[in-house]
């Protein structure tokens, strides 16, 4: 008989998600240690109930259980609390909060080829200003970007030799991480940031001293002068006539031998994988107007913007990196 694990495995993803995500939305997390009985009068939570999630957390290596008293793993104290400074706790509220509710519109994201803001939440209008719906919207998004950035970030600035650029603005850079990595691995390098004004407020709490922050949009207002722009997850976001542009623009204000540093998942030459990436492709169907690409795809792209010596470098980091030059 054929294996049924990968679909029983399947089956039951989503319900290890939604514990995680759930214990994160209550603040499980941020509580511990604590009882079970003083836990469930903080969250006015049903005990019994309350236990099962706590034990399916720690079935998950989540959290430790001594009896009545449960307390974070490394991992949940490392990823899942606010005070982290690797947290990635706001990705894991926006996935419950946003992403979680789209994806249950996938099968008509499918049949329709576009996003299900509409259709999920009832709104209108630009992508992204969802993403800013609300501040605590806005904190949990840009807290969960810092957080993959965190992990990616210095992985990025390592791909390929920097060392000839003196200046680098990160296009869309959010929190700053990617300029502070490339800014800590090659001294002589000024960075900046250059993001839409909601953003630049939320920065600050992140950029270090050696980090300008710029507000603008890349789509319309000047690119602030440099020799080497970055992309981080920014890409996939957008359909190609938006990305065609913005490739033009870039390449119209480096100066010759000027660079472009892109961070994003590469899908294998043949498109079976890797698994992170195939998803991230779907959840872009189902949140943005974009999609993940492969190495070949990205170089087509810049060329026909007018860069050359492209190259790509598949990492273990979440994100995969492209070099291009002018």
């Amino acid at each position: 008989m054929t294996d049924t694990n990968v679909v029983v495995d399947l089956i039951e993803a989503f319900r290890r998600s939604k514990c995680m995500f759930t214990a994160a939305s209550l603040g499980v997390f941020e509580r511990t240690p604590c009882t079970l009985g003083g836990l469930a009068a903080d969250l006015s939570a049903d005990p019994d109930s309350l236990e099962r999630l706590l034990d399916g957390c720690a079935s998950l290596g989540l959290l430790w259980r001594e009896g009545d008293t449960f307390s974070n793993t490394e991992v949940a104290e490392t990823y899942l609390t606010r005070s982290s400074p690797a947290t990635l706790l706001g990705y894991v509220l926006y996935s419950d909060r946003v992403l979680y509710h789209l994806w249950g519109n996938l099968d008509d994201a499918v049949k329709e080829g576009t996003h299900r803001w509409k259709q999920t939440f009832g709104m209108d209008g630009p992508i992204f200003s969802h993403f800013f719906e609300t501040p605590e919207a806005k904190e949990d998004f840009l807290l969960g970007m810092h957080g993959f950035g965190m992990l990616s970030s210095p992985v990025i600035v390592e791909a390929f030799d920097l060392s000839d650029f003196r200046a680098l603005v990160d296009l869309g850079g959010a929190t700053g991480h990617l300029a502070a990595a490339a800014a800590a691995k090659y001294p002589l390098l000024s960075a900046a940031v250059f993001d839409l004004p909601p953003v630049i407020e939320t920065a600050r709490r992140f950029a270090g001293d050696r980090v300008e922050l710029i507000a603008g949009d890349f789509f319309t207002d000047p690119l602030p002068p440099a020799d080497l722009y970055a992309l981080g997850r920014i890409l996939h976001d957008w359909s190609e006539p938006k990305i065609r542009a913005l490739l033009g623009r870039i390449h119209a204000a480096l100066p010759d031998g000027g660079g472009l540093l892109i961070a994003e998942k590469l899908l294998w030459h043949d498109r079976s994988g890797p698994v992170s990436t195939a998803m991230q492709s779907l959840n872009m169907l189902c949140c943005t107007e974009g999609k993940e690409r492969t190495l070949h795809e990205y170089e087509a792209l810049l060329r026909d913007a007018g860069f050359s010596a492209v190259k790509g470098k598949f990492t273990d980091a979440h994100l995969d990196a492209i070099l291009a030059r002018k």
